[in-house]
């Protein structure tokens, strides 16, 4: 599969579906940005589309959208079972996105908080591959 860049034009739809909730938060991941709350990513920008964790029903319902996929970041048939791309003409629906986000953050907000990442076993990790 080739790489396909995020299109600029897509930052600023994905950031206005966001839901405007304080536990939201944001980073660059594959060229363009995704989407935390408590730890779980939710969704993402990728390639021409985004990409979303959804429980079921609604990954099903998702999946059954003509255009849909699993998630399969390098294209290799190893698809995030969890998780699903929707088809690129929801970047033009703006309504459509932001209730499949919304869709998203629920699921990911519902699961228990990721514990955090300790920055001195980051910091560690990187020490000994310099070796």
């Amino acid at each position: 599969m080739a790489w396909v860049k995020v299109p600029p034009e897509n930052h600023p739809l994905f950031q206005a579906a966001l839901p405007r909730d304080p536990r939201v938060e944001t980073m660059k991941m594959f060229g363009g940005v995704a989407a935390k709350v408590n730890g779980h990513l939710f969704a993402g920008l990728f390639g021409r589309s985004t990409m979303l964790l959804l429980a079921e029903p609604d990954r099903a319902e998702a999946l059954a959208l003509d255009g849909a996929a699993p998630f399969d970041p390098m294209g290799d048939g190893r698809a995030r079972s969890d998780k699903v791309m929707l088809p690129e003409r929801m970047m033009r629906d703006p309504a459509a996105l932001r209730s499949w986000i919304g869709r998203a953050f629920a699921a990911a907000a519902a699961l228990p908080p990721k514990a955090a990442k300790a920055a001195g076993k980051a910091k560690a990790t990187s020490a000994r591959k310099k070796r």
